[in-house]
C-alpha cells in the first residue's frame, strides 16, 4: 500500500528529501530528480544563473532559445521563465523554451503539490496548457513541449539553441540519452555564431566529458551544486568556456580507469580523436 504522503503517478512518486525539499523519484531505478540541494536551488544555480540568462536577455537580439532536454517536473524550464518574467521592461529579447520529455507524470505530480513545489505555481496555467496543447505563450515568452522519445525530435527541425539544459536521468539509469550519437544530435541544434551555445549538465564524470568531446563540443568545469564539487559546461566555442578542461585533465584521463565514452568501447580510434581534439590547442 502506497504512502499517502508520497503520491504516485505511473512510474513516479513524490518524496521528501532529508533537507525537507520535495522531489520526484522514479519507482523503477529509484533515482531522484535534483536530489542534493532540492530542485529549485539546483535549477537556478546550475542552469539559469551559471550561463547568465538574465544578462543575455537584457541584450537586444533574436529570441533566445533554450533546448530543455528532460523536462521532468519542469523545474529548470520554469526557473528560466521565472528569471525572464522578473526582468520586466529590462528584457530586451524574447525567450523560447523547447522542452523534450517522454512522460508527463513528474510534472503532474509536482503541480498537484503546491506546498512542496511553490515555485511552479506562478506558471501553473502555463504548464497545464503545455501538457494539454504542447505550447504556451505570453508576450515575450514561449514554451513548447515535444512529447515522446527525444531522438526523432533531435533528428527533425528545432530552432537553434543558445542554451541547452541537459538533464535526463543519469547514465546508469538512462544510458541511451548519454551516448555520442544523441549528444552529437544535440550539438547539431546548437548555435555556432556569436557566443555560440552553452550546454549545462549536472554530471562531471569522466565518461560524460569524453562523450561530449567526441560529440563535437568543447568542454569545461561547471558550477558546484549540492555535494558535487563541480558539474560540466560544454560549448560550441572554446572561448565561451569559463573553465575549459586543459592538458592536466587529459593527463588524468590517460591514467583513468573510466576512459571510454558512455555506451561505447575504448578503441584506438576513440583515443586518437580525444588526443587530437581542438580542445588541446
Amino acid at each position: 500500500m502506497s504512502d499517502p504522503s508520497n503520491p504516485r503517478d505511473g512510474d513516479f512518486e513524490l518524496v521528501t528529501l532529508r533537507n525537507g525539499h520535495r522531489a520526484v523519484r522514479h519507482l523503477g531505478h529509484g533515482e531522484v530528480m535534483h536530489p542534493a540541494v532540492g530542485p529549485w536551488q539546483e535549477a537556478l544555480g546550475l542552469y539559469v544563473d551559471q550561463p547568465r540568462l538574465a544578462d543575455r536577455l537584457r541584450q537586444p537580439g533574436p529570441p533566445l532559445v533554450i533546448l530543455d532536454v528532460g523536462l521532468g517536473a519542469a523545474t529548470n524550464a520554469v526557473a528560466a521563465l521565472t528569471r525572464a518574467r522578473e526582468l520586466g521592461a529590462e528584457r530586451a529579447r524574447e525567450l523560447h523554451v523547447v522542452s523534450l520529455e517522454v512522460d508527463q507524470a513528474p510534472l503532474r505530480l509536482a503541480l498537484a503539490d503546491a506546498e512542496g513545489f511553490p515555485f511552479l505555481q506562478p506558471f501553473r496555467a502555463a504548464a497545464e496548457s503545455l501538457m494539454r496543447d504542447g505550447t504556451w505563450e505570453e508576450p515575450g515568452l514561449r514554451w513548447t513541449l515535444k512529447l515522446g522519445d527525444a531522438v526523432p525530435f533531435l533528428d527533425g527541425e528545432l530552432p537553434l539553441a543558445d542554451l541547452v539544459f541537459f538533464d535526463p536521468f543519469s547514465p546508469a539509469s538512462n544510458p541511451d540519452m548519454w551516448t555520442e550519437s544523441v549528444l552529437a544530435r544535440v550539438r547539431r541544434h546548437c548555435r555556432e555564431d556569436g557566443e555560440g551555445a552553452l550546454l549545462m549538465t549536472y554530471s562531471a564524470a569522466t565518461p560524460t566529458r569524453v562523450t561530449l568531446l567526441l560529440a563535437g563540443f568543447f568542454v569545461g568545469a561547471g558550477a558546484s551544486t549540492g555535494t558535487k564539487g563541480e558539474t560540466t559546461v560544454a560549448s560550441t566555442r572554446y572561448e565561451s568556456l569559463t573553465s575549459p578542461l586543459g592538458t592536466r585533465w587529459r593527463e588524468r584521463w590517460e591514467r583513468s580507469s573510466s576512459r571510454a565514452p558512455h555506451g561505447a568501447e575504448l578503441t584506438p580510434e576513440v583515443e586518437r580523436r580525444l588526443r587530437t581534439h581542438p580542445q588541446w590547442r
